[in-house]
């Protein structure tokens, strides 16, 4: 039976949920920062008088920030804590916050922007960490997905807020309180989560594995006892104290070198994985929507409310694939998800291949700017419900333990960088022909579906070391992999 304290339904103590919830605040910032600058970008690149090429490193140029803070977010937190590393994520935030919004040239733009981008890459590496280390290993799986429905929902909260504000202001361009323009309030809202998120932090028990990795076993045991009373406290403190040994035996021995172009090839499965996930282009969905709907005929209030509808697909269909991950299967989910998408991004070519006009004088008639709509949010579906969570699931399968961390940060640097690609190049590649664009990111939704298809296994069901020996080249499975049935 639960305790009085625990969640009636799933036996999971209050306490624990309302920790990982407020862990995850840092993926709600992480979309929402990410977001927010999609109804900024026009009004933007008018006051500033930015090229394409401009507007688009402009926009791109928080994912380099991403990748900084993602690799600093370890170092930070093995050596000051997760709870310090949190504080400083919330600083970064709102400081960015306020200097891109009062920003007074675009290299000014720019720097923020970059300081932005550090305070998503250390949200995007400590918000799950955080929530895995507090939560009971029987739970961890859905605790854990708290940090990608945060994400959708701060996607979505920005979208919303853009939408309310430039609505107020009688568009993005036009001032609003204290003689300041719509699009500078958009960024200088994400202050008010920031802020949240920082007051969260200072309430917030340290990792009880970062305590006993740094000798604090006694104030970890305390925080244990508070979280989960009349569990084994002394069970989890052993198994914590296993896993800082496994990891430091996986430093030694563990290598990603191989003889497939210098790295094993599970490695490269999931750098492909990562990356084929973001050469779909769905950023441009959630950072130039609003642009695109304008650039199509849409008003500026139609275009933001399809944005803010969008973003509210996005999270439906992050629940339906949290739903069905562990009972259809990886492999089926994400195949389909190709489909999907490749059929989706190919009616977006074909529709905008009967435009007529260039440049943001572009237009769709007659039915073409339907079509164009219903197929980008097809392509939303076929994405949230697929390739957005799933690759992350695979991508904490597939790597064996002696090198799981630094294969993770490797497809992770690699996704980063993949987006940053995309979203600067968009600008430019949309300005010379938007079919041509659409039908790229088509092409490589058709080749995620056959990579899925000749080299991903499926791993539904397995334990991590039974998914880890699918991916070693037959013979060469080390001794630490074999899985033995017990007799």
């Amino acid at each position: 039976m639960p305790t009085s304290s625990s969640d009636s339904r799933s036996g999971v103590p209050r306490k624990v949920i309302g920790l990982a919830v407020s862990g995850a605040v840092g993926g709600f910032l992480f979309g929402f920062d990410s977001s927010v600058v999609n109804g900024a970008v026009d009004a933007m690149k008018d006051e500033f008088m930015l090229s394409e090429a401009v507007t688009g490193f402009a926009v791109a140029v928080a994912l380099l920030g991403c990748a900084a803070g993602a690799y600093l977010a370890g170092k930070v937190a093995d050596r000051y804590g997760r709870i310090p590393a949190m504080k400083l994520g919330a600083a970064l935030f709102l400081v960015s916050s306020i200097g891109t919004g009062l920003a007074f040239g675009i290299w000014d733009l720019v720097f923020w922007r970059l300081v932005g981008g550090l305070g998503i890459g250390l949200a995007s590496v400590i918000a799950p960490a955080y929530i895995s280390e507090i939560s009971p290993r029987q739970v961890r799986g859905r605790l854990a997905s708290l940090q990608q429905l945060a994400i959708t929902t701060g996607i979505f909260a920005a979208l919303l807020s853009d939408a309310l504000l430039a609505t107020s202001a009688g568009g993005a361009h036009h001032a609003l309180w204290l003689g300041i323009e719509a699009w500078r309030w958009m960024f200088i809202a994400c202050a008010a989560p920031a802020a949240v998120y920082g007051l969260i932090s200072f309430r917030l028990p340290e990792s009880p594995r970062f305590l006993v990795l740094n000798g604090k076993e006694d104030t970890a045991r305390t925080i244990f006892d508070t979280l989960m009373p009349g569990d084994d406290t002394e069970r989890h403190i052993r198994e914590i104290r296993d896993s800082i040994k496994e990891d430091e035996l996986s430093t030694k021995k563990g290598s990603l070198r191989g003889k497939a172009f210098g790295l094993q090839p599970v490695v490269w499965i999931g750098i492909i994985l990562s990356v084929l996930q973001q050469f779909v282009g769905i950023n441009v969905i959630f950072y130039y929507s609003t642009t695109l709907w304008k650039a199509v005929g849409f008003h500026e209030q139609d275009s933001l409310a399809i944005s803010v509808g969008t973003s509210i697909t996005n999270i439906l269909v992050t629940l339906v694939a949290i739903a069905l991950v562990d009972r259809i299967g990886r492999r089926p989910i994400l195949l389909a998800g190709s489909i999907g998408m490749a059929v989706s991004l190919g009616a977006m070519a074909l529709a905008f291949s009967s435009a007529t006009g260039t440049g943001s004088a572009v237009s769709l008639a007659g039915a073409w700017g339907p079509v164009a709509l219903v197929a980008a949010n097809v392509f939303v579906i076929s994405f949230g419900a697929s390739w957005g969570p799933l690759v992350w699931v695979l991508l904490g399968e597939i790597f064996p333990s002696r090198i799981r961390a630094r294969a993770l940060g490797l497809a992770a640097a690699a996704q980063w960088i993949a987006n940053f690609a995309i979203t600067l190049s968009f600008p430019i590649m949309a300005a010379g022909s938007l079919p041509l664009t659409y039908g790229m990111y088509a092409l490589f939704a058709a080749a995620s579906f056959f990579f899925v298809m000749f080299k991903v296994p499926e791993t539904n069901g397995m334990s991590l070391e039974q998914a880890e020996t699918l991916f070693v080249p037959k013979g060469h499975i080390p001794a630490e992999l074999v899985v033995t049935e017990p007799k």
